[in-house]
């Protein structure tokens, strides 16, 4: 793992010719609900499991609701063979996100009180 990113730099370079794979390790639902626009979603129990499918990326954003558990995400991903790019967190998850929010199912009168996408 490189360390931790802030979401404004993330937002940067997503807007870059070369933008990072995003990584979003929550639960398909959670991320059916909200992500980061062309995030991918790879759920924390299958990070290991899934890490090698980074490989050739050369840049990995992990995120995460608040900025922890992509910690650990990043670090498996780092340490996986064939993963040379560099790889890092999203500090502050998507609490501190404040870009664009996409959308991938359609929201139940719950996920309509909140708008949280987490």
């Amino acid at each position: 793992m490189d360390g931790e990113i802030d979401p404004d730099e993330v937002k940067q370079l997503l807007k870059s010719d070369d933008p990072p794979r995003v990584v979003d390790i929550r639960a398909p639902g959670a991320f059916e609900r909200g992500h980061i626009p062309g995030s991918e979603n790879v759920p924390f129990p299958q990070v290991p499991d899934r890490a090698s499918d980074l490989a050739g990326a050369a840049r990995v954003v992990t995120v995460c609701p608040h900025g922890e558990a992509s910690v650990k995400a990043a670090r498996l991903i780092g340490a996986a063979a064939g993963v040379d790019g560099r790889v890092e967190s999203m500090r502050g998850g998507l609490t501190a996100w404040d870009g664009v929010v996409e959308q991938t199912a359609a929201r139940t009168k719950a996920d309509k009180e909140s708008d949280a996408p987490f």
